[in-house]
């Protein structure tokens, strides 16, 4: 059987009987799971995963995007995430038995499916992308939900599905496949997001504006130069966490074979530490593959062997990955959920 596996996030982290919704809405439909369902209410924002069949993921997509359409209303939406829609990003991963090619069809059939019963436009991002300048979900989102409108004006950005017309209850939705993402989050015992922000810019891979000794951003042809950051294949900014009064760099590893989870940890350590500010812990919003924590594990063990159990709890203890919240096994690693 293939496995694919869809992590739609949906811009609503507060209500309860919104995500019970969504949850309902997955009932009926066959040969699809609900894996998790993770809000925040910080970044008013919840990450749903599914697994199931190529058909399964596909009906549970809609269904789930229907849900949230339902109860979602971006005229209202405030939150510390960049977003661009009340759905706002459904990508598709192959996990067993399947490859890219499958989760770029899906996610085509999805875009088209979503565009015309929800009257919203869809842009194709990561491997399905049809424009390289669509291709990072970043530049997608660039102006977010609030600049959309005026964004639907410009024929650079008619969508890939669905009509240029602005949907101010929905706003755009981005969907497309990718390898397995991790999104990461590195505690800071600061209330101060500056210096979340600063290790952001150093660590990810599309850096930060390069200034001049007066501070002012240099450019050429109209266009900032950028010094490139530390770590390939990672997305990262800072953002405040009030209820727990600190702050958090937050990264997407959109290739943790790349950029494994503790060298974004040991990397965001020693920012820390050269401003001054001590890390508390980290955390993983969704779910993570086992391969990712058996690489931590194994690099904090050293030279010593272990067994997978021992590997994985290793690695949970030296990442703090239960600072905020307890991280359990069983229900955040997703091949023990398969």
């Amino acid at each position: 059987m293939k496995i694919i596996e869809c992590v739609p996030n949906f811009s609503e982290g507060k209500r309860e009987e919104t995500f019970h919704l969504m949850k309902d809405s997955l009932n009926k439909v066959r040969e699809c799971k609900l894996l998790n369902i993770e809000p925040d209410s910080d970044y008013n924002r919840v990450v749903v995963t599914l697994a199931g069949s190529d058909t399964g993921i596909f009906e549970g997509a809609i269904a789930v995007s229907k849900a949230a359409a339902e109860r979602i209303d971006m005229r209202n939406h405030k939150g510390e995430h960049p977003r661009i829609g009340a759905i706002d990003v459904v990508p598709f991963v192959p996990v067993k038995n399947t490859t890219m090619e499958d989760c770029i069809k899906i996610s085509e059939s999805y875009a088209e499916s979503i565009s015309e019963t929800l009257e919203v436009p869809v842009y194709l991002y990561e491997n399905s992308a049809r424009k390289a300048s669509r291709k990072n979900l970043a530049d997608i989102r660039k102006g977010e939900y609030e600049g959309l409108e005026e964004k639907l004006k410009d024929p650079e950005w008619k969508p890939d599905f669905g009509d240029a017309v602005y949907n101010p209850k929905l706003g755009a939705i981005v969907t497309g496949a990718r390898f397995f993402l991790i999104a990461y989050n590195v505690n800071l015992k600061s209330e101060d997001v500056r210096f979340a922000k600063e290790i952001g810019e150093i660590l990810r891979e599309s850096g930060k504006p390069k200034r001049d000794e007066a501070g002012k951003i240099i450019k050429i042809n109209g266009q900032a130069v950028r010094e490139p950051g530390k770590l390939k294949c990672v997305k990262g900014m800072g953002v405040s966490l009030e209820k727990y009064k600190i702050t958090q760099v937050s990264m997407n590893l959109t290739n943790y074979h790349v950029t494994p989870i503790h060298v974004a940890f040991e990397e965001v350590k020693k920012e820390a530490d050269r401003l001054g500010i001590n890390v508390t812990g980290s955390e993983i919003v969704g779910l993570v593959p086992l391969e990712a924590l058996l690489l931590a594990g194994k690099y904090y063990a050293g030279e010593k062997k272990y067994d997978e159990k021992s590997l994985v709890d290793f690695a949970i203890e030296k990442l703090g990955l239960s600072n905020l919240n307890p991280f359990h096994k069983s229900e955040k690693i997703i091949d023990y959920m398969i």
